[in-house]
């Protein structure tokens, strides 16, 4: 939400494409080619194309409408201005609209304004030419790297048994309409004993379609109009669940399509229902297991399932929501937030996360992870999932493995059958931004580095299989497929897969974000405006180790950023206090380099706390592939032996700095961490975590005096932690953080607002806070706050006549008039309407054309009467603090003798509803 403080009166857009759409939940939107002028002229100063502001009933909106569907992705949508965040705008119906409400505060004025999901620019189209701008990089395919030992992707001795059930709809909190309880269950055939349990969790996709009507009749609302059929995408994973299923894993994937119709307007975009669905469908397994005979049918001949032994699949959207699932049951929610209570009586072993979303970056460090980064991903572009990994380090006690796969060649939506062209029931597509005039030569169809459905699809069943093998199985000769070793598993060929990974047996790390000193190079911040950011302006491309949280600058996650020109000068990281590597078997490093880059070497060294010196031996790195439209700069694991520290006699308990000195004779490199390393996959047991929940408190402002308020916050666990904490300033929207101790013994989180009442009209005020894990802590609601909500009517409009009967070359004029000044601009909309009467009517070749621009794109010829532009609603504003503006028509002067000609003007609201009597301007030939 967001308070612009520019005087929109004076704008002067020319405007593409739009809807007078209402805000979302209060109608449906008008027309959608109602396009907008403003009625100020000689400005420079404007809205770019494709915005505009809208009002309705005491509520006005920031909105900005695509020239083309925008489909439904997991990606959440987002305005920004000067490169800040402004808010997450409601989606309407029409797939093109998006629209914010102007009641909170986090920008001083509306400069550079941007649509922009996962890091994606929209309102930047393909087929614009944008990309030609770039040259095309010339993207080499890594090598396949040797096979491991085992190959998962393997089909198992079982055969297997498919069914479905079907519960009666749950509720959730924040949901208004129930959720269904639907499963896809896959299981083996007569396999004996208790086998282990893998639930399924798609994204956020449509949720509706109309059979034979194709895209068009796509919908993501819920339920599904009547004639609609729900979008199966549960059942998009059959092929995943079919080869678990073989290798003795009872499946199920559920449905969650009632939850993508309704998390458009949730504060954590359906992360805590997602979890809720979850645990509801285990809870029920739960009972069965224990009353067989109380099972639905699809269960009755299925193993008995083993539910100590939970295997959480979740993509996009779903995978926020498995994470989730995750941690509630480790640290139960908020019971007021929570759609499943009661105890977990079953225990998660680890989660697979594919292409996800992590909008509260609040991942859980005590359960492994393995997460997919589709290297073409159209959708979560920015691969804001590689927090999966890097957001655990020095959290907990660091033994759960998180790993990262990057898949070169893979989008988002070929993992699940069903959002996959030719395979899916309903309307799918390709969900990578190709664009016709500049394809991309790494990832638009066709091209040598872009993996077909059926590969993409077999290569993520085999990690997935990869990870229940480690994580629920225990086969510790899987993990070389997953921690950075650099083995592959050929079940996924031809797909090029790089990993890395956080935790297991690594210790002793040297992490950017921790105390410590650098020279040769520079810490960077992973978020930041200016100098400081890691990639600062101009890159090609981007870094999901870099993905945008929320704060325009994020404190306490860094990288160090090496660039040289010359070989031989060491970059030296010093920690705080010397670490210690004993019993390690190697050093192992996490550097980036540029994509597409090739021959980048460094010689590895290290110094103990004595002084003693040992080069540990060279890495060379390679760029990913990569384009401007791809998130390639990824850190790839190297790693070198210890042997020659030994050989040194080197105190490794002692490390006191790490060096990396640069063969090659220029280049640039970014370590994100560096971990003394071991072969190994250790127990991992969750450690007693204290859990933060932030709360909103929604108030009225009142009419005079202020009051205090305090943000909700729900704190619990036994033990003290660090999380940092973001106060976001309503006025300026830059935020101020500090560590907080919370927990028993401590005073916690302890945010007081102050709220001043008036009886003016104005917007509303949110007072909004985040928070992240530091040390000891896990985050549930990571963002809430204090909504201060208008509660002043807003003025009435009334309008006269100025000169509304003119000779042609002079304005028509109206004058628009509050009732009474208000605190904000409040917007006037007026639709040209047909003249009756059969009256002439003023024509398109009447009026000044510079104006006429600003209503259409292409001025007709020949000309039409003004009622009948493809778009023509005139728009103005009455400036804050002011109660009067003026409504103007230019008109021409030309050498044709006409009738007096007429032009007729209705005020409508927000929906396009009229709003008092027309009004009509006359003009007449110059005598």
């Amino acid at each position: 939400m967001i308070r612009g403080r520019k005087a929109w009166a004076t704008a002067t857009a020319v405007l593409t494409v739009m809807a007078a759409a209402p805000a979302v939940a209060h109608a449906a939107p008008a027309a959608p080619d109602t396009r907008t002028a403003t009625s100020a002229q000689g400005s420079a100063d404007g809205l770019p194309p494709g915005w505009r502001i809208t009002g309705e009933g005491g509520a006005s909106h920031l909105e900005w409408r695509s020239p083309r569907p925008v489909p439904h992705g997991d990606a959440r949508v987002e305005f920004r201005a000067n490169g800040a965040l402004l808010g997450v705008p409601e989606p309407q119906d029409d797939n093109r609209t998006f629209r914010l409400p102007l009641d909170g505060v986090s920008a001083a004025d509306l400069d550079g304004l941007r649509v922009e999901a996962a890091g994606r620019r929209l309102d930047a189209a393909a087929g614009t030419g944008k990309h030609r701008a770039v040259k095309p990089a010339i993207v080499r395919l890594p090598p396949l790297q040797p096979a491991g030992a085992v190959d998962p992707g393997t089909k198992g001795p079982y055969a297997t048994t498919t069914g479905e059930y079907d519960l009666p709809s749950v509720r959730l909190p924040g949901m208004p309409e129930p959720v269904e309880m639907r499963g896809l269950v896959v299981a083996p055939k007569d396999a004996t004993g208790e086998r282990p349990v893998a639930l399924f969790l798609h994204g956020r996709h449509a949720t509706c379609y109309v059979p034979g009507k194709g895209g068009d009749e796509v919908t993501i609302d819920w339920p599904c109009a009547k004639g609609a059929t729900p979008i199966p995408s549960h059942k998009g994973y059959l092929r995943d669940q079919q080869l678990l299923a073989s290798q003795g894993y009872v499946t199920v994937s559920i449905s969650a399509n009632g939850i993508n119709g309704q998390d458009a307007a949730v504060e954590d975009a359906g992360a805590q229902a997602r979890s809720s669905l979850v645990r509801g469908h285990l809870a029920r397994w739960a009972d069965w297991a224990a009353d067989p005979a109380s099972a639905p049918a699809a269960l009755r001949k299925t193993p008995k399932p083993d539910l100590s032994r939970v295997l959480l699949v979740g993509h996009s959207r779903g995978g926020e929501g498995v994470n989730r699932a995750a941690m509630d049951s480790l640290y139960p929610p908020p019971p007021a937030q929570d759609g499943a209570p009661g105890d977990a009586r079953w225990t998660i072993r680890g989660t697979v996360l594919i292409g996800p979303t992590i909008f509260g970056q609040n991942p859980v460090a005590d359960v492994p992870s393995l997460t997919v980064l589709p290297g073409c991903d159209g959708d979560v572009s920015d691969l804001q999932g590689q927090v999966y990994a890097d957001g655990t380090r020095g959290v907990s006690r660091g033994k759960a493995l998180h790993s990262s796969v990057y898949m070169v060649g893979a989008n988002h939506n070929y993992f699940n059958s069903e959002w996959t062209p030719g395979q899916a029931a309903a309307p799918a597509d390709d969900d990578f931004w190709h664009d016709p005039q500049a394809p991309d030569p790494l990832c638009s169809p066709g091209r040598a580095g872009r993996l077909t459905a059926d590969q993409q699809h077999r290569a993520g069943a085999t990690y997935i299989a990869a990870a229940a093998r480690l994580f629920v199985d225990g086969d510790d000769r899987v993990r070389e497929l997953l921690d950075g070793t650099g083995r592959r598993a050929p079940s996924a060929d031809p797909a090029r897969v790089l990993t890395h990974a956080v935790g297991g047996d690594r210790s002793a790390g040297f992490l950017p974000d921790d105390p410590l000193k650098v020279s040769g190079a520079r810490l960077c911040d992973a978020v930041a405006p200016g100098g400081s950011a890691c990639l600062g302006e101009g890159v090609v491309g981007s870094s999901p180790h870099f993905a945008y949280w929320r704060p325009e600058h994020e404190a306490g996650r860094r990288a160090i950023a090496l660039a040289w020109t010359a070989p031989g000068t060491p970059a030296r990281v010093t920690p705080e206090k010397p670490l210690s590597a004993k019993g390690a078997t190697s050093l192992a490093l996490r550097l980036a380099v540029p994509p597409n880059s090739r021959g980048t070497q460094f010689d590895v060294a290290v110094k103990d706390a004595s002084g003693k010196r040992a080069n540990l031996g060279r890495v060379r790195v390679d760029g990913l592939p990569g384009t401007d439209r791809t998130s390639s700069y990824w850190a790839q694991e190297v790693r070198v032996p210890l042997t020659a520290a030994n050989a040194a006699k080197l105190d490794l308990a002692q490390v006191a700095s790490l060096e990396l000195v640069p063969v090659s004779r220029s280049g640039k490199a970014w370590l994100i961490d560096a971990w003394a390393w071991q072969p190994g996959t250790p127990a991992v047991e969750a450690a007693p975590l204290t859990r933060v929940d932030l709360g909103r408190l929604t108030v009225e402002e009142g009419d005079s005096g202020s009051r205090t308020y305090t943000v909700p916050v729900r704190t619990t666990g036994e033990s003290t932690g660090t999380v940092r904490l973001y106060v976001i300033d309503p006025e300026t929207g830059t935020t101020t953080d500090r560590l907080v101790q919370v927990g028993p013994g401590t005073a916690g989180i302890d945010v007081r607002v102050t709220v001043t009442g008036n009886t003016r009209y104005g917007w509303g005020t949110a007072h909004d806070v985040l928070v992240k894990a530091v040390r000891g802590t896990v985050v549930g609601a990571d963002s809430g706050g204090v909504t201060a909500t208008e509660d002043d009517p807003m003025p009435k409009v009334s309008l006269r006549p100025v000169a509304a009967d003119v000779t042609e070359g002079n304005p028509l004029t109206w004058r628009i008039s509050l009732s009474e000044p208000a605190d904000v601009e409040i917007p006037v909309v007026a639709e040209l309407t047909a003249v009756p009467d059969g009256r002439a009517e003023l024509s398109s070749a009447d009026v000044d054309q510079d104006w006429l621009r600003m209503l259409v794109e292409e001025i007709p010829n020949p000309a039409v009467p003004l009622s009948e532009l493809d778009y023509r609603t005139l728009w103005t504003t009455v400036p804050a603090g002011d109660t009067t503006t003026e409504l103007t028509v230019p008109t021409v002067r030309d050498r044709l003798r006409e009738p007096v000609e007429y032009v007729r003007l209705q005020l409508v609201d927000d929906e396009g509803s009229p709003t008092g009597q027309p009004f009509e301007g006359t003009v007449r030939n110059v005598s």
